[in-house]
């Protein structure tokens, strides 16, 4: 919290000198403006060359104030996001709130891990680990946390974590950029949608004509102002309209490009500025080094085109200032040029559009994860092996505060499957989170809540939260049902690591028992390794007809002073205690 709260103080009095800066300049712009106006009104009351030298330097003062003026804006707009960035990660690590986004939207009761275990939502890993400021982020981040990587990703992936971990000036910096840019995702399936749809454009007579006729107004007005004469004026009046005709006619053409692009010249001016800054930092591990080398197009960096398209839009939008259009399309046609520029770049860019922003997409998603390494430096970096073993050494759940979490050892070896019981709240549905959690952080990296841990990737699969699906009639039962077959269905094609919790809740006792047991019999004749918590110790005693393949584990609850004590630590065994009756006791039900 140290670090965040230094950077906070020192983005603040940054912030304090370009507010003074800010306030200064604006006051020499006025006055260089009240110049200009003073200067001007003198030279059309007296004329003279001195005067309109005063104007002319007062005006290009003003011009170049504008322009530092703007870019102190920017500066001011950046240091506030960082100061409110490093705010945000004090008041995360207070525990006070989780203020980032949740990607509820993400959220999908079908998926094989990411609903039971709370992947997304209020208070879910996707919340406590996201940094995002992009749309495209946001996808990556998403995308990640519900697909295992292959063994070679996920150790490149944990190179890129370690360095980027130690980068938070760069990677808070990447999201202040982001975050004032107003990217989101309509304005960014805007700009993917405008890049994917193509225009014609003019042919080499049309083009030429365009040149021409500009020309011609211009070497004819030159002409006239240098030595007189009707005949220019009978050129370059004609041509002046001739132009305004064009441009009318060509209006609708105009229109179409720019037509919903509102903003978007802004977001792609800071989209280059986010991707000058991954082109320009020097990196060590390979996966961004490759990265980087995918944003080159030929000679030339990304940043550069994108930064030119933002020019060009800019240029292209301001057909809709009136007097602005009449005027230089009237003179040189310059928006039909402006479109013609556009179209061009369309046409050599387009394609690279989408994986430029999917580039920073995928930075933004791993410096979220960075982000979590750095916030949790006692988290390790499981080592990685293809024996199909694991062995986690203090195994926690990574979004439980550090105070309040209790860490137990657990391993698994080929074909090998826990059943676990223990009284109501006695932890085992937090531990079968911790394990799944834990593992897909494996599959996608990043470090886990584990003292030392060697692992095996695999597929993480979970019944542990099936809801009634009353749209679908489905009973409860009915969806735990289909999310078994799913299971059994996975399993058939690859080794998981499955997670079951109380399955078959929605049916009778003796039910439940039976189907439990073969459950089992079948998860483990599919050889999954994983763990299933149940209520029904007879549960336990198949473990006497498969002693290579299932092991008991439990936690234990015990009343000491008529009060329950938990000390949520797993043990070997079957657990002997109950706490539920003593509970409705003590409540005063029965």
């Amino acid at each position: 919290m140290k670090e965040y709260t230094d950077l906070k103080d020192h983005h603040q009095v940054k912030l304090k000198e370009l507010n003074k800066k800010y306030n200064i300049i604006s006051l020499l712009r006025f006055v260089m403006f009240i110049s200009f106006m003073f200067f001007v009104y003198k030279f059309i009351e007296k004329n003279g060359v001195v005067l309109a030298t005063y104007a002319v330097v007062s005006l290009a003062l003003f011009l170049v104030l504008m322009r530092i003026h703007s870019n102190v804006s920017t500066r001011r707009k950046i240091r506030k996001q960082l100061i409110a960035i490093n705010e945000d990660e004090i008041i995360y690590l207070k525990g006070d709130k989780i203020p980032f986004e949740n990607g509820i939207e993400y959220s999908n009761s079908k998926h094989l891990n990411s609903f039971d275990l709370d992947v997304f939502g209020d208070e879910s890993l996707f919340q406590n680990m996201n940094r995002t400021s992009t749309h495209i982020g946001k996808e990556k981040l998403s995308e990640l946390l519900q697909n295992k990587l292959e063994e070679h990703e996920i150790l490149e992936n944990q190179e890129v974590i370690k360095e980027l971990s130690g980068k938070t000036k760069w990677r808070q910096y990447l999201s202040a950029l982001a975050k004032i840019s107003g990217d989101n995702s309509e304005n960014y399936n805007k700009l993917i949608s405008w890049s994917e749809t193509s225009q014609k454009g003019y042919n080499k007579v049309m083009l030429y004509i365009f040149y021409l006729l500009p020309a011609m107004f211009v070497v004819s007005m030159t002409m006239y102002m240098i030595i007189g004469g009707k005949i220019f004026v009978q050129i370059f009046v004609p041509v002046l309209i001739i132009n305004l005709f064009l441009i009318i006619s060509q209006f609708s053409k105009i229109n179409k490009e720019i037509t919903g692009s509102s903003k978007i010249s802004k977001i792609i001016k800071y989209y280059s500025i986010i991707i000058a800054k991954i082109e320009s930092e020097k990196f060590e591990s390979s996966k961004l080094i490759k990265l980087q080398e995918e944003l080159k197009v030929k000679t030339q960096k990304a940043n550069v085109h994108i930064k030119k398209l933002s020019s060009l839009f800019s240029n292209l939008e301001s057909i809709q200032n009136g007097m602005v259009a009449i005027i230089f399309n009237g003179t040189v046609l310059y928006h039909i040029h402006a479109l013609t520029a556009i179209l061009k770049w369309k046409k050599e860019h387009s394609k690279d559009m989408k994986r430029w922003l999917s580039i920073i997409g995928e930075v933004e998603a791993l410096s979220s994860l960075a982000n979590f390494s750095a916030n949790n430096p006692d988290f390790t970096f499981p080592k990685l092996n293809s024996n199909l073993n694991i062995k986690i050494e203090g195994l926690g759940h990574p979004l439980i505060s550090k105070a309040k979490r209790v860490c137990s050892d657990v391993s698994f070896n080929d074909n090998n499957f826990i059943i676990l019981t223990g009284s109501n709240m006695s932890g085992k549905s937090t531990f079968l989170r911790s394990l799944g959690v834990n593992m897909i952080l494996t599959g996608i990296g990043a470090p886990i809540c584990s003292s030392k841990a060697d692992i095996h990737p695999l597929n993480v699969i979970v019944s542990m939260r099936q809801s009634d699906s009353l749209s679908d009639g489905e009973s409860y039962f009915f969806a735990e049902v289909k999310r078994l077959k799913q299971i059994m269905d996975s399993l058939d094609s690859e080794r998981c690591f499955v997670l079951l919790d109380e399955i078959f809740r929605g049916t009778n006792s003796d039910d439940k028992q039976t189907g439990t047991i073969e459950v089992i019999k079948k998860i483990i004749g599919k050889n999954a390794i994983g763990a299933i918590a149940t209520h029904d110790l007879e549960v336990c005693d198949t473990t006497n007809d498969y002693p290579d393949k299932l092991i008991n584990k439990c936690f234990e609850v015990e009343i000491i002073d008529d009060e329950l004590h938990f000390d949520y630590k797993l043990r070997d065994g079957i657990c002997k205690n109950k706490s539920a009756t003593f509970i409705i006791k003590k409540m005063g039900i029965i």
